[in-house]
């Protein structure tokens, strides 16, 4: 039998083997190590700086700090919006060992109520453990005291102090000054679609309404931000850096708060209850706003009646926002810039002074007037007089001292819608005076293409002729009549009204700038001057309308009164305001200016069914224009300041 023949192992080849697979996977392992090497180099050298981003922004966050708003003096430095702190009760919850025994001792000690706890339980529900949440808002001065001295008993729960706007005259520069409030979502719809929504990440307020609105950018400032690091929770462990907020700038108007407390003071009644027996005040329906005829300054604007502003500065519950809404006497509406009515005569020295650039009428036009007016050649209804039996031969002087009506009828007539609306626009009316806050309405300057588009009708010679003596479709505000009478006391000049009188920094004072209009040229300089003269002549004339308000002046003065009727009159009825309600009796329109050679203010105002315009608006004007120029000086206003407080 064959024995097998024994293999011999060839190391050689084992060896080559052995040396081809090391070398590869020393290529591979090397290979991979490249890859890996090329990867950490991509990662911490060319994607290092997005990286590092990532790693600040889950490190590092950014924290915006709120500004000091801004506030606002009267011209002569007296504080009428501030900032005062509040003091709000807050609970860390992640410190707070029991929330129901905490709850329970600050219902015994601070009165705590479920209502306020059921807020706090909402709010919780939206905040980080670790960050405080608001129990009550608003403490007082002996609540703060009085938890101060206890808050050893309450771990968690801390008192923190906040700014919040002030108004120390309350409602008597509501209209003027608005007021802020909460930030809600349409101002954030607002704020974004400006782009100015990052400068209000850490801004609780907004300027709503008046001054406050109208001035925000600069009220506001401009926030500042902490960076700060933060751990995986979210917790600040430190600030890196702080950047200060720049705070807004103060604001100077051209308001006398002096005047405008006078003023406000003359729109309240005393009367006695005749039930109780009881005097009360009772605050008139109206408006009244004065002006500086130099550069329409406005000296004071007060509509009645009005509200407190500081209720929207910390939430107005629903029933007082509702009682405010559904007052019949309308505390919301700023009367001097959104109360709409006819300016009734107040406008006959305006279309006077048109009629004569015109060449309708001349300075000797003379007409009679049996009492009443009638279109020519037509069958229409007569147009009345106020004065039943007329008042006879009557030139454009008389027109204006004694308010003839017919007079003006005929004007109207002969003038023609499309001059009139045109010369009354050049005036104001029918536009926007131009006064810096956003309430305000145009009311209605009457043209053909207006009442086609309203009323989908012609525009009939009839529908001229109440035109003439401002009634009929003309409606205007408060404003626009102060703003025609500065325009004719400065011969044409027009200005837009303002309130702001300068923006306060730490550079000093910037004077405010206002807009000017074209003036209304093509008026001979002796127009202007027979408006006026006629004006005067309604004050100091022995037939003047009022007269007896004026009488006995320490100083001349040029006016002129009105009288809008609130509802029409039949052909054959009379007008009797004692048998009527109030709220259908006649609004007492006024205007004036004084001194008469060199006017120092203009007056207007619009008294709500307070009947007629020279018996109840000129004694107004005439108190407010003693105030100013007979008892009004330059004395401290510390006592005023002092009320503020």
């Amino acid at each position: 039998m064959r024995r097998k023949r024994l293999q011999i192992r060839d190391h050689q080849a084992e060896s080559s083997l052995f040396f081809r697979r090391a070398v590869f996977s020393f290529v591979g392992i090397f290979a991979l190590i490249g890859v890996l090497i090329a990867n950490l180099y991509h990662i911490q050298v060319r994607e290092f700086e997005d990286y590092q981003t990532r790693s600040n922004d889950n490190r590092i966050k950014i924290v915006p700090v709120s500004p000091n708003r801004g506030m606002i003096y009267d011209r002569n430095g007296v504080l009428l919006a501030e900032n005062r702190p509040v003091y709000s009760l807050e609970v860390i919850t992640e410190k707070v060992p029991d929330l129901d025994e905490t709850f329970g001792r600050l219902k015994s000690l601070l009165g705590i109520t479920e209502e306020e706890i059921e807020r706090f339980d909402k709010e919780r529900r939206r905040t980080r453990r670790f960050n405080s949440v608001p129990l009550r808002n608003q403490l007082t001065e002996k609540e703060v005291a009085l938890f101060s001295v206890n808050q050893h008993r309450f771990p968690g729960v801390e008192v923190k102090a906040y700014l919040k706007r002030y108004y120390p005259y309350g409602d008597a520069l509501t209209h003027v000054l608005g007021y802020v409030a909460k930030i809600n979502d349409r101002d954030l719809e607002m704020l974004d679609r400006e782009d100015r929504l990052n400068n209000y990440k850490a801004t609780r307020d907004i300027g709503k309404l008046g001054i406050e609105k109208y001035y925000e950018d600069l009220l506001h400032g401009t926030s500042g931000y902490q960076e700060v690091e933060v751990n995986s929770r979210g917790r600040i462990i430190r600030t890196l850096k702080y950047v200060p907020p720049v705070p807004g700038k103060d604001l100077r108007l051209n308001l006398d708060i002096d005047l405008q407390l006078y003023v406000k003071e003359l729109l309240t009644e005393k009367k006695i209850d005749p039930e109780t027996g009881e005097e009360f005040t009772k605050v008139k329906r109206g408006s009244v706003v004065v002006m500086d005829p130099k550069d329409s300054s406005v000296l004071a604007m007060v509509s009645s009646p009005s509200y407190d502003p500081n209720l929207f500065v910390h939430g107005i519950s629903s029933k007082q926002y509702s009682e405010l809404l559904n007052d019949k006497d309308r505390p919301l509406v700023n009367r001097v810039t959104l109360g709409i009515y006819p300016p009734a005569s107040t406008v006959k020295p305006a279309i006077a002074v048109a009629a004569l650039a015109e060449g309708v009428i001349t300075t000797r036009t003379t007409r009679n007037d049996p009492g009443y007016w009638k279109i020519p050649n037509t069958n229409s209804r007569p147009f009345r007089d106020w004065l039943r039996w007329g008042h006879g031969k009557v030139s454009i002087h008389k027109a204006i001292e004694e308010s003839v009506d017919t007079f003006f009828y005929q004007i109207a007539y002969d003038m023609g819608i499309d001059r009139l609306s045109t010369w009354m626009s050049k005036f104001g009316y029918g536009e926007y005076t131009g006064i810096d806050i956003a309430e305000e309405s145009k009311a209605n300057m009457p043209t053909r293409e207006w009442k086609q588009a309203r009323f989908r009708q012609p525009w009939y010679q009839g529908d001229t002729i109440p035109v003439g003596i401002g009634q009929g479709y003309w409606t205007s505000t408060p404003l626009q009549i102060a703003k025609a009478t500065t325009v004719l006391v400065n011969d044409g000049v027009v200005r837009a009204p303002h309130l702001l009188k300068s923006i306060m920094d730490a550079d000093g004072e910037t004077p405010a700038k206002y807009e000017v209009f074209p003036p209304i040229t093509g008026v001979d300089p002796k127009y202007w001057q027979v408006a006026k003269d006629g004006m005067y002549r309604v004050l100091h004339g022995s037939r003047g309308t009022a007269r007896r308000a004026f009488y006995g002046a320490e100083y001349k003065a040029g006016g002129k009164s009105g009288s809008a009727q609130v509802f029409g009159l039949a052909e054959d009825e009379e007008y009797n305001a004692e048998e009527l309600e109030e709220h259908l009796r006649d609004h007492a329109l006024f205007t004036a200016f004084a001194p008469f050679e060199h006017p120092e203010y203009v007056v207007a105002m619009v008294l709500e069914n307070a009947g007629g315009g020279s018996s109840n608006g000129g004694p107004v004007a005439r108190q407010i224009f003693d105030h100013m120029l007979l008892n009004h000086d330059d004395k401290d206003k510390s006592t005023l300041a002092e009320v503020s407080q």
